[in-house]
C-alpha cells in the first residue's frame, strides 16, 4: 500500500477538528500528524509526541535550515508552527496514510508538496454569519481578539476554491459520513 494523505482545513469553528477525531477512531488505518511549533504546553494535559513537538525557537529554525520541514509558518513573531517530513514517513512506515487538522496555507503547502498522493478537504459552515456566531458563541475571547479571528477567518474563506473538495459542515452527523466518504474512495 502507497500511503496517502487526508488534508482537513478549515477557518476557526468549521468543526474540522471535531471531523478528524471521528475520522481516527473509526478508521485504524489512519495515523495523526502531529505537528512541531514553539508554542509552550497547556497545563498538564499536553505532551510532547503526542499532542505537539514543542521545539525551542532555536531548535525550530535549525530545522528550517535542514528542511525538515514539509510546510512551517510563523504565526506570530518567534511562534512557530509545522509538519515535520519524519512525522509522516513515521506513519507511512507503520503502514497508516496520515490525516492533517491543519490551517489553509499549511493544508495548501501539504497539497503542493505531494500532489496526487494528498487530497486536500476545504471544511465550511454555509455563511461566514454562522461560523462567526459560532465564535462569539464560545463566549472564550476578547473582543480585540475574536476581530482578529473573523478577519483571519475571512481571509481563509477566499482560499477555498483552491482545494480538491469543499465539505459543507451544515449538519455533523452528515458531514463525518461524506468525509468518511472521501476517505474511503481516495483510499481505495
Amino acid at each position: 500500500m502507497e500511503g496517502k494523505l487526508i488534508i482537513f482545513s478549515a477557518p476557526s469553528g468549521s468543526g474540522k477538528t471535531t471531523i478528524v477525531k471521528e475520522l481516527i477512531k473509526n478508521n485504524s488505518n489512519l495515523g495523526f500528524s502531529i505537528s512541531a511549533c514553539t508554542r509552550d504546553k497547556r497545563g498538564r494535559s499536553e505532551e510532547n509526541g503526542k499532542d505537539y513537538y514543542f521545539l525551542t525557537p532555536e531548535e525550530f529554525r535549525q530545522k528550517i535550515n535542514e528542511e525538515a520541514f514539509v510546510e512551517w509558518e510563523e504565526v506570530y513573531p518567534g511562534a512557530y508552527y509545522g509538519t515535520l517530513k519524519s512525522e509522516i514517513e513515521r506513519i507511512w512506515a507503520s503502514g497508516k496514510h496520515v490525516i492533517f487538522d491543519v490551517d489553509v496555507k499549511g493544508g495548501l503547502a501539504l497539497k503542493k508538496y505531494y500532489g496526487e498522493r494528498a487530497l486536500a478537504i476545504f471544511v465550511k459552515v454555509p455563511t461566514l454569519e454562522i461560523l462567526e456566531e459560532r465564535l462569539r458563541s464560545r463566549g472564550t475571547e476578547s473582543e480585540e481578539a475574536l476581530s482578529k479571528r473573523i478577519f483571519k477567518m475571512k481571509f481563509e474563506w477566499s482560499f477555498q476554491s483552491q482545494f480538491d473538495v469543499i465539505l459543507v459542515n451544515d449538519k455533523l452527523e452528515e458531514a463525518i459520513e461524506k468525509a468518511q466518504a472521501l476517505f474511503d474512495d481516495f483510499t481505495k
